[in-house]
């Protein structure tokens, strides 16, 4: 249970990086690269929007990567879920009893001829 919980706090925080990420970038290629002096070199900051795409991308692929390891990890924890448990447990049909039952005698027939 214990690396379940670090890699939902892991994919918390890599949520938070990916929304900040995305947020910092304008789709009109004006973003944190135009404050910078467009696609020229100032205070060694050079060619912004190549770094927030690939961070964007790296973000992305540690998101999927962690969601996947931690459904691995979650999966031989505590045996499924609680609700494919109960769903099971209802449906399992009524035990077939040990001992047959008498044999009836057929009835007696009323009707006179």
């Amino acid at each position: 249970m214990i690396p379940f919980t670090i890699f939902l706090a892991l994919i918390v925080i890599v949520c938070f990086l990916l929304i900040l990420v995305i947020m910092v970038q304008n789709p009109k290629s004006g973003g944190l690269s135009s404050s910078f002096g467009g696609g020229g070199q100032m205070g060694g900051v050079q060619k912004t929007t190549d770094f927030l795409e690939k961070s964007t991308w790296f973000l992305g692929g540690a998101l999927i990567l962690l969601i996947l390891l931690s459904t691995l990890s979650n999966a031989g924890g505590n045996g499924g879920s609680k609700l494919i448990d109960d769903a099971t447990t209802a449906a399992k049909p009524a035990p077939v009893p040990t001992t047959a039952p008498a044999a009836s005698q057929p009835a007696a027939d009323t009707t006179k001829k």
